[in-house]
């Protein structure tokens, strides 16, 4: 799946993988209104796409805007500008963006979307500039991007950003996509969100610990989430990612995933993914 680093050029397509929270407690909340959160971010093999074509010019242009979405508010175009910045880059891009993950799923489309495009664009554009600051840049963007550039699972602490790498079981995944969009701000909003849950250390994690906390608030607002959960749960215990809409539950071998996503009711959307051991472009940063 993943190329000799030498082999990714102008030619290529950039993988963005999507994320899964294994776990997701909100441990706190700074006087700056952010939340302190503890999780364990696992990627897995399926996400979106991104190709890339030189410009001279220094310009940056989206050649795939999102609907509703401007492309000056894009996060691959504001990633892309701001690693011109810290780099002093005169040269520019075309961006094209494959989409597969959905907006406001908690699948960390938009925050993969950007970190490929830093990791991409440093090794494209022949900056060289270490994945500390790459991290830096995308922390920028959101909290969501850092992981994906640090490039291996991990257990996060602070706002998303501190990261340490963690070893997670060979897994499969089936996740479904409520046809919905939850924005994010408004779960972290909600009065009812619990945010005192005790934090733990990193080394005191093991698979299948813990619960998404923001899952009560996001089911309760959403009956779409709650029924797709139970639909998983059937077949294996499932929880939201992220503040959702997506669910997901892990099985040990990819014939069981496969059979339980086929069990699913008529017109549900969802797919089968294997967990990865690391983000398909992490050997493009040092």
């Amino acid at each position: 799946m993943t190329p000799a680093d030498d082999s990714w050029g102008w030619h290529s397509a950039y993988p963005a993988p999507a994320k899964l929270n294994l776990f997701l407690h909100v441990v706190g909340q700074r006087g700056d209104g952010y939340h302190l959160l503890q999780t364990v971010f696992r990627f897995v093999g399926y996400g979106d796409s991104l190709r890339f074509s030189a410009r001279s010019d220094g310009a940056i242009r989206l050649a795939t805007p999102l609907p509703g979405v401007a492309p000056e508010s894009d996060l691959t175009v504001r990633a892309a500008r701001l690693l011109q910045t810290a780099s002093a880059c005169r040269l520019g891009v075309d961006i094209r963006v494959e989409k597969k993950l959905p907006l406001g799923g908690g699948l960390g489309g938009g925050s993969s979307d950007a970190a490929t495009v830093l990791l991409a664009l440093n090794h494209l554009w022949q900056l060289h500039l270490p994945r500390r600051q790459l991290q830096e840049i995308g922390l920028q963007l959101g909290a969501d991007v850092p992981v994906f550039v640090f490039g291996r699972n991990a257990f996060a602490d602070g706002v998303g950003e501190v990261l340490q790498a963690v070893a997670v079981p060979k897994s499969w995944y089936v996740v479904l996509e409520p046809p919905l969009q939850v924005a994010t701000a408004a779960i972290f909003a909600a009065p009812e969100l619990k945010r005192e849950t005790l934090p733990i250390r990193a080394d005191d994690w093991y698979p299948g610990f813990g619960s998404n906390d923001l899952q009560t608030v996001a089911a309760a607002r959403f009956p779409e989430i709650a029924e797709h959960l139970a639909w998983l749960s059937r077949c294996s215990p499932a929880r939201m990612s992220g503040s959702g809409a997506c669910v997901f539950a892990e099985f040990a071998v990819r014939e069981d995933a496969e059979t339980a996503l086929r069990q699913m009711p008529k017109g549900v959307r969802g797919w089968v993914a294997a967990g990865l051991d690391a983000h398909p472009l992490r050997d493009l940063a040092r």
